[in-house]
């Protein structure tokens, strides 16, 4: 069974990243006091407006769902978030939850985020009529399942824009009036930020660190270099120890383990906190989380570790 999710937004959030065509957005929630739960990840969100633009005017493929702070969720998606600046940002969450204290920016509250990779976007003549039993009184959004016809009317409707329109960033589901099937989500740099950090349990995998501003998702496999943006690519690290890991003074060894370069010291004098951690084994993700890749973890000793 295959589901659908119509989560409703403001015409502005939809407006501003219409023109941006973005290759992922962050759907926020002003409260990150739940967690979503509503559909699994290659399943479609499709972005309702609010009344009186009472249609649903695009979607996207779910990737991930994290409560993080205003701080991470502006660092990792910035305009992403469908508004120009944190400021405003902070305004918005603000007034939707009715608390001018929030204004200060020494708030960091927590908000909830629904990260959504190859957007899409229609133009007005392509806004579609919800179903019938999405009510008025709905005030987040309302989960359809594709077995059933109103759930299939909004499936085959994703099939037809997507086939008619082909915007580049979605076009998995087209020709697929057969039967509705989940789509890979291709992660943006935005929503491997996230998972990696949930993956690690905001912890950096090496020393333990938890403290959320100096924590880094590092690409093992440098994305430049080849490497995705894949929670299996990925290491929640310490900011000086991924700094130190992208310049191959740092690496991790095929039985997890954390190595550290004698040109460290060679070069600087120095590293007497890092050498203290050699031989330390690396912090595996949580469980439902693929641990790092092997491949990747061979391609950094080999390319990247300065022995």
């Amino acid at each position: 069974m295959v589901n659908l999710f119509v989560g409703i937004t403001d015409r502005s959030w939809f407006d501003l990243l219409s023109q941006e065509q973005p290759e992922e957005v962050n759907f926020w929630q002003p409260s990150g006091s739940r967690n979503f739960r509503a559909i699994s990840v290659g399943e479609l969100f499709l972005f309702k407006l609010h009344s009186p633009d009472d249609y649903i005017v695009g979607g996207g493929v779910f990737s991930h769902a994290s409560n993080v702070p205003l701080s991470l969720a502006w660092e990792a998606f910035g305009i992403k978030n469908g508004v120009p600046s944190l400021v405003e940002m902070r305004r918005r969450i603000a007034r939707y939850r009715r608390d001018d204290g929030l204004l200060d920016p020494r708030v960091d509250p927590l908000i909830g985020c629904r990260i959504l990779t190859q957007p899409f976007f229609w133009p007005r003549e392509h806004w579609l009529t919800v179903p019938q039993s999405f009510a008025r009184n709905i005030v987040t959004g309302k989960r359809y399942s594709a077995d059933q016809a109103e759930g299939r009317y909004l499936w085959d409707a994703v099939v037809a824009r997507s086939t008619l329109l082909a915007p580049p960033s979605f076009q998995e589901p087209a020709g697929r009036y057969g039967a509705p099937q989940m789509v890979r989500p291709r992660l943006g740099q935005g929503a491997f930020r996230l998972a990696v950090t949930d993956a690690y349990e905001r912890r950096c995998a090496v020393s333990g660190e938890k403290t959320l501003p100096i924590l880094d998702a590092a690409h093992i496999r440098g994305y430049g270099e080849g490497g995705a943006h894949d929670p299996a690519n990925g290491l929640l690290l310490r900011t000086d120890i991924h700094r130190l890991f992208d310049l191959g003074y740092v690496t991790v060894s095929d039985d997890h383990r954390f190595e550290v370069s004698h040109r460290l010291k060679a070069d600087f004098d120095n590293g007497r906190h890092y050498y203290d951690l050699h031989g330390t084994s690396v912090r595996p993700p949580r469980p439902g989380y693929a641990p790092p890749a092997l491949d990747a973890l061979a391609w950094h000793r080999e390319n990247r570790y300065l022995g």
